[in-house]
């Protein structure tokens, strides 16, 4: 396994994230799914994060949330190494575990209690449609090697409670895709969020959904919501900055 180069860096106020310096690192889907998530169900005892990679988001809701049950499922071996590594350094093994394997596979009624929470960031571009990087990790985040937004979305509905929330993130220039998914999946969308990197960006880098079992849901329309994370002068927004008070992180 690659990991020989690791660097330590601050996931939460007391949480650390170990990822490999040239791998697949935590970024702002991380960020801003867990933020979105943790408002959504801040009451929630049983969490699931689906592909869960190295443990970021899984590790910022059980921050974030220190009386659920915590669980993550990861297909791949050298993330799913290091997610059980994050959570044993973290102190959080009590409540919190990792399973090896394929989430499309894994996500059953029967392996899990039901969720009042589901979270997932799968990756957003079709197997075909990008290069694929040298590097398994970086490769799986990336491309849908193993499903896109739609099978998080078929896993989530497996095990969520009646009144869970599941909140995935994906690309925000596609929202057709999370709509037929969720539609597919016995889901209905309550939530949007666009999350812009900038200012002037034309279209959102990413866009965090939050949904809820169809018959759980009177019909209405979806919450809509714009984020900006940094300004005209490409200074951390207001909201950027509160997502890291969120986890507990000192402004930078």
């Amino acid at each position: 396994m690659l990991l020989d180069d690791l660097t330590s860096d601050a996931l939460t106020a007391d949480f650390r994230l170990l990822q490999r310096r040239r791998g697949h690192r935590f970024s702002l889907d991380d960020l801003a799914t867990a933020w979105v998530a943790a408002r959504a169900r801040p009451e929630a005892r049983v969490a699931l994060d689906l592909g869960c990679g190295i443990g970021s988001v899984l590790l910022m809701i059980a921050w974030r949330l220190p009386a659920a049950r915590c669980f993550g499922i990861e297909a791949q071996e050298i993330s799913f190494a290091l997610a059980q590594r994050n959570v044993a350094e973290n102190g959080a093994s009590a409540r919190v575990t990792v399973a090896l394997g394929d989430l499309r596979e894994v996500a059953r009624a029967e392996a899990y209690p039901p969720c009042d929470l589901v979270t997932g960031t799968p990756p957003y571009l079709p197997l075909g449609t990008a290069l694929l990087s040298p590097d398994p990790q970086r490769a799986a985040a990336r491309i849908e090697l193993r499903g896109g937004v739609e099978d998080y979305l078929l896993a989530a509905s497996r095990v969520l409670a009646p009144d869970g929330r599941a909140v995935v993130c994906a690309d925000g220039r596609f929202p057709a895709r999370v709509l037929r998914g969720a539609a597919a999946a016995g889901l209905a969308p309550l939530q949007r969020v666009d999350v812009f990197p900038r200012i002037d960006a034309k279209d959102p880098l990413l866009a965090v959904w939050t949904c809820a079992p169809l018959a759980a849901v009177t019909s209405g329309p979806i919450e809509a919501e714009r984020i900006v994370m940094r300004d005209e002068r490409g200074e951390r927004s207001a909201v950027s900055l509160e997502m890291r008070r969120f986890f507990g992180l000192d402004i930078v």
